[in-house]
């Protein structure tokens, strides 16, 4: 008790100085005290000059400013909730909602209610909607990386933790830089935004505390984490041993499989570049007497999911979802293979064969990459075709044939679409599947991705049992 009062204090004190601060910061804005007001052009008309200078630092800053907006941030939050749930920790789920919730709340309420106008400079280089105090990129990258520290800190060797809270302190101090750059907010919106991102997860953390003292569990150091008994089940994969045993061996087997089936493509590619069959030139044009403005729309956007962003997406949702359910990385491994290896397959293919386009209109305008294979068949077939192998070995319920259904509906969707909108021949469909089949039997046998294959159920039991081995052993 003596030590938690004493934790208790100190974190009060803690926070009531962050918050002064940010009630004095406040106060200063909004009277325009002019000391700050002339700090804050000053710092804003230089870094201008300087960022207005180059095309290429304006693009930076604005990627770099990506990872602290809600487009981003939201999404991070809402899987790594999921993960959590998935987890079975249902108590640093809640505190991500509740937290990064307050500061979406927060954010444009305060804007509101000082009203300042964003900053005027000599060279705009972005534009940003809104009020400019606090910033709200500063705020919610506060917010959120913070919290992901405080939560995921307990999964990390001690030796990596400075390291983990260093890199997320360098995320939050970048962002905070690029929007003074940018010229969307003064330095003193950006301050301010972190000091009320601070005060606001020191808060939160805090009750955290209490909630936990409350319902009987220890209150350890703050620099343990928000809940220290969660590291075990917060570790990616801690019953998984060596994901390929020789690994430089298993990189020439699977580079030799990459040469043999771009040595395929190529053939096939050269094969009907020169000698065209009559109904590849047909077909497309067939499905063009078809066209009205519906099925031009429908068409789009069902190209669309064959897209690099929708695949990008795609993958980025169900890797951190299969480390979540199955605690091993080799899934993820052939998944990530699967779509580098389609990627550079496709782009040397087209570029070796060099097939042009259909001869008829074609509805997304001249494109940067030949005909033949498909990329965005190609792109489809494989993660949907590498998601079912991993699904259907961990999954016993009848609803996983779901997904040996999507690998057949959305690819032969996509192929549809892209001979409808006058881009690929149906030969071309076949090099997407021949690239495809051949890939992903090079991966099947060399990464072997339903090795050790077990259900979520069965990958936790595992992940117990070596968490408590050691345990065991000392008694």
């Amino acid at each position: 008790m003596r030590h938690f009062a004493e934790r208790s204090v100190l974190g009060l004190l803690v926070v009531t100085t962050i918050g002064l601060a940010f009630g004095v910061l406040l106060l200063l804005v909004r009277f325009h005290w002019s000391p700050l007001q002339s700090l804050d052009r000053s710092v804003a008309d230089g870094l201008n000059r300087w960022a207005s200078g180059s095309e290429t630092t304006v693009a930076v800053l604005q990627q770099i400013s990506s990872a602290g907006g809600r487009g981003f941030m939201i999404p991070l939050v809402a899987l790594l909730t999921l993960m959590l749930l998935i987890r079975r920790r249902p108590r640093p789920a809640v505190y991500l909602i509740v937290t990064g919730a307050g500061a979406l709340l927060m954010d444009p309420s305060l804007k509101a209610l000082i009203g300042r106008l964003r900053p005027v400079v000599e060279v705009p280089v972005a534009t940003a909607p809104g009020n400019s105090f606090p910033s709200g990129h500063a705020l919610g990258s506060m917010v959120v990386y913070g919290m992901i520290v405080l939560v995921f800190l307990p999964a990390m060797r001690r030796r990596w933790r400075p390291w983990f809270i260093g890199a997320a302190a360098v995320v939050v101090a970048a962002i905070g830089f690029t929007r003074i750059a940018l010229g969307v907010h003064f330095l003193s919106d950006v301050l301010g935004g972190w000091l009320l991102g601070l005060a606001w997860i020191s808060v939160t953390a805090y009750a955290f505390r209490i909630w936990r003292r409350e319902a009987g569990h220890e209150t350890p150091p703050l620099t343990d984490g928000l809940e220290p008994e969660a590291g075990p089940d917060l570790r990616l994969a801690p019953a998984e041993g060596a994901v390929l045993p020789h690994p430089w061996a298993k990189a020439a087997e699977i580079l030799v499989g990459w040469v043999f089936v771009f040595g395929l493509l190529y053939v096939v590619g050269y094969t009907v570049t020169r000698w065209t069959p009559g109904f590849d030139t047909a077909f497309p044009a067939w499905l063009q007497s078809f066209r009205t403005p519906q099925l031009d729309d429908l068409s789009w956007w069902w190209s669309k999911f064959g897209d690099t962003h929708a695949i990008l997406f795609i993958s980025l949702i169900f890797c951190p979802i299969a480390l979540a359910l199955w605690r091993q990385w080799r899934p993820v491994l052939f998944l990530v293979l699967t779509m580098v290896g389609e990627l550079t397959l496709f782009l040397c293919a087209a570029a070796a064969v060099d097939r042009p386009r259909p001869p008829i209109e074609q509805l997304d305008g001249p494109m940067p990459t030949s005909s033949f294979p498909s990329g965005h068949i190609a792109a489809t077939m494989c993660v949907w075709a590498a998601i079912a192998i991993i699904v259907m070995a961990r999954f016993r319920q009848p609803w996983r044939w779901i997904f040996p259904a999507l690998a057949v509906i959305m690819p032969v969707g996509v192929a549809l679409s892209r001979m409808y909108r006058g881009m690929h021949h149906p030969t071309d469909f076949l090099g997407a599947a021949l690239l495809t089949t051949a890939w992903l039997t090079v991966l099947w046998f060399t990464v072997r991705p339903n090795a050790h294959a077990e259900t979520a159920e069965e990958a936790a039991e595992e992940a117990a049992q070596v968490t408590h081995r050691p345990l065991e052993t000392a008694r």
